[in-house]
């Protein structure tokens, strides 16, 4: 028999110390460390290594991309193709943002072509998913499975020879050879790697769903993140129609692509133009306004970035950033500040990216600087113009990645007029591309000067 030891594990970033500890030395973190039981092993392991022999790298034999077609086009998107047969993916996001409704219309689209789905609904009773089922029209022949028992699910999923397997959500599982109660850190580990082993060794293509906390992250230990094949997260306002499917970690794609949905009363809908949905609403003639060109792994995508500058009467004016890295809108208004001319010291700053959308490459400091201006100005930018490029500590813009792709993503669109600092770039037909090397010179030229409150 094995002999048995506890162990403390950290919840964060499941670094393992011998005894309790207050805080981590691995990330830092206070009252992270949980108590586990762990097994020491035994003579009996060592000689069953020496039996084992390794697989040399030239008999493994490969079945090439063996991809499965979910049928939703912007979830296989985000995947790179479709899902891999054998593969563990985890689905995080925020409570109601729509994790279990996009897996049921994707079990439900595998299983009416022909694919065996089984679905694990340890969070809602079979009367529940069937309501949700009716409402979203599925009409594929999954099969429901409300247990929380981890044994149990994976009996299942091998008795019923299941191509897929969906299991919402991996905090209601337990494994009952573990300690510790459902949504602990032992249990959300054992039971993971439970379902990992139902996945390599049966080529059972398997889905995860997994909580997300207040600070962003999935619910239990960070090791998860490793112990899957594919991470992708849920982004989006549960107060906002569009959803983003963004995948964080792929060991068989891109990790920057995403996939974008519109919440309607149907369900989860396939957004196939993004630019033209995000830019539908956009307000003609209003300051504070300008279209960025972005990339979203090999998408170009057009979204609307808003600024907002009022007079403050705080002693410290506020400065508050939706969809853009309040650190980056700090950097952006000090350059502004120093290169261009502009004071903002004492007024209020609101910048947002409208539809939801989070935008965290470098390429956002040039549109968000001129909406900026154009907000402190009260000077509305032109409505065919379309901008996107670094800025530096210096003044500089500096040119981005992609600027033909983007550029050709705004001409699809209408817009006539792009801001950047690449010249070398292949121009569309029908854009006038406006070279700029420093904010100055683009403040100058697209935000003449009004009245400055």
């Amino acid at each position: 028999m094995p002999k048995v030891r506890s162990i403390w594990r950290c919840g964060q970033c499941s670094h393992v110390e011998a005894k309790w500890a207050g805080r981590c030395p691995e990330c830092g973190e206070y009252g992270t460390f949980i108590e586990e039981v762990a097994a020491i092993a035994g003579a009996s392991s060592r000689a069953s290594a020496a039996s084992v022999r390794p697989v040399r790298l030239s008999e493994v034999a490969t079945a090439g991309d063996r991809r499965i077609a979910s049928g939703v086009d912007e979830f296989d998107r985000v995947l790179g193709g479709g899902l891999v047969r054998g593969s563990l993916v985890l689905l995080g996001g925020e409570p109601g943002i729509g994790k279990s409704t996009l897996l049921l219309q994707v079990a439900d689209s595998l299983a009416r072509a022909g694919a065996r789905v089984l679905y694990a609904c340890g969070e809602e009773s079979p009367a529940q998913v069937k309501m949700r089922a009716d409402r979203l029209g599925c009409s594929g022949d999954i099969g429901l499975l409300p247990v929380t028992d981890v044994g149990l699910v994976e009996a299942a999923a091998l008795e019923d020879k299941a191509d897929v397997l969906i299991v919402d959500s991996i905090q209601t599982m337990f494994d009952p050879e573990s300690p510790g109660s459902p949504g602990s850190v032992g249990q959300v580990r054992a039971s993971t790697a439970r379902l990992t082993r139902v996945a390599k060794e049966h080529g059972v293509t398997t889905l995860v769903v997994g909580h997300v906390t207040k600070e962003g992250a999935i619910a239990g230990p960070r090791v998860l993140e490793h112990m899957v094949d594919t991470v992708l997260y849920f982004e989006g306002d549960r107060d906002h129609a569009f959803r983003i499917v963004r995948a964080v970690k792929n060991r068989f794609g891109s990790i920057s692509e995403i996939g974008v949905f519109e919440m309607v009363e149907g369900g989860l809908r396939v957004v196939a133009n993004p630019s033209a949905a995000l830019l539908e609403h956009r307000p003609a003639g209003v300051a504070g306004s300008a279209v960025m060109a972005a990339m979203e792994g090999s998408r170009p995508v057009l979204v609307e970035i808003q600024a907002l500058v009022s007079p403050s009467y705080l002693q410290m004016p506020r400065r508050l950033a939706t969809g853009i890295d309040p650190q980056r809108l700090l950097q952006v208004l000090a350059v502004l500040e120093r290169r261009a001319g502009l004071a903002f010291g004492q007024h209020d700053v609101y910048v947002s990216v409208a539809g939801g959308v989070r935008i965290t490459e470098p390429a956002a400091d040039l549109p968000l600087a001129l909406a900026l201006a154009s907000a402190r100005r009260d000077v509305a930018l032109p409505s065919a113009l379309a901008s996107f490029g670094e800025i530096g500590l210096a003044g500089e813009v500096r040119p981005v990645a992609h600027s033909d792709v983007r550029m050709s993503e705004a001409a699809r669109l209408g817009l006539t007029m792009v801001a950047t600092a690449s010249a070398g770039a292949t121009v569309p037909k029908g854009i006038d591309l406006h070279v700029v090397t420093s904010v100055a010179e683009a403040v100058g030229s697209m935000v003449p000067r009004g009245v400055e409150a």
